[in-house]
């Protein structure tokens, strides 16, 4: 059970830590933190987490995370759906947490606002289509797979893995706001999309289906490149 509530709260804090900084402080006015302080923002949340409690649960806070790390043989798969399930209440926690504080400002409304959701088309941030969002979600799943499993590698340097996987994050959102919001988590874009409660439901899909794939991808080609020797 301890893993399980560790899998709620490192998911609750990346939801809240990084939807709350695009939502409460990136646009404050001539002040705010913009794409770049959002992208620190979700790094940190899993940097810090997977210090807190990455050893008592592997520290996944990602279904994707999860998938690719089953995959990747190094994840016990009577464990995938709690998982899931912990990870996914968990995001819609945070956002339900943000839209309560979101909501103590005059004229918030999450459906315009679009709340941090992720997107395409209409609803990409700079207006990309389903098809870059699927291609650069699924790419970047896969190398964010690589690294962690490359940084959580017996042969890598211990105790450093929760620096490259936050730093990895960090990255992944300074490439891809632009394109879909990133999402890279379904859990994530899951939490936020219930509270915008309109087209961000309607686009969800691809939020889920992009980054497993992206997820089973990466830890296929790891798996590859390691061997057994892991």
């Amino acid at each position: 059970m301890n893993k399980y509530l560790a899998e709620f709260l490192g998911t609750f804090w990346l939801v809240f830590g990084g939807c709350g900084s695009a939502v409460l402080a990136a646009a404050y006015p001539e002040l705010g933190i913009g794409f770049a302080g959002v992208s620190l923002a979700f790094g940190l949340t899993v940097l810090t987490m997977a210090y807190a409690v990455g050893h008592i649960s592997g520290g996944h806070f990602n279904p994707a995370v999860s998938v690719g790390l089953f995959v990747g043989g190094r994840f016990d798969g009577k464990d995938l759906l709690p998982y899931i399930a912990a990870q996914v209440i968990g995001a819609i926690a945070a956002a339900a947490v943000l839209y309560t504080i979101a909501s103590g400002k005059a004229g918030f409304d999450a459906a315009a606002s679009g709340f941090a959701s992720n997107g395409f088309g209409e609803y990409s941030p700079d207006g990309y289509s389903m098809m870059a969002a699927l291609v650069i979600e699924v790419v970047l799943t896969a190398f964010f797979l690589i690294i962690i499993l490359g940084a959580t590698d017996k042969r890598a340097p211990a105790g450093f893995a929760p620096i490259a996987i936050g730093l990895a994050l960090t990255l992944i959102h300074l490439i891809s706001i632009p394109v879909t919001n990133t999402s890279v988590n379904p859990a994530r874009s899951t939490g936020v999309a219930l509270f915008q409660g309109g087209w961000a439901l309607g686009q969800l899909w691809l939020f889920w289906v992009a980054p497993i794939v992206g997820a089973v991808v990466g830890a296929i080609l790891y798996k590859a490149m390691a061997g057994n020797k892991e």
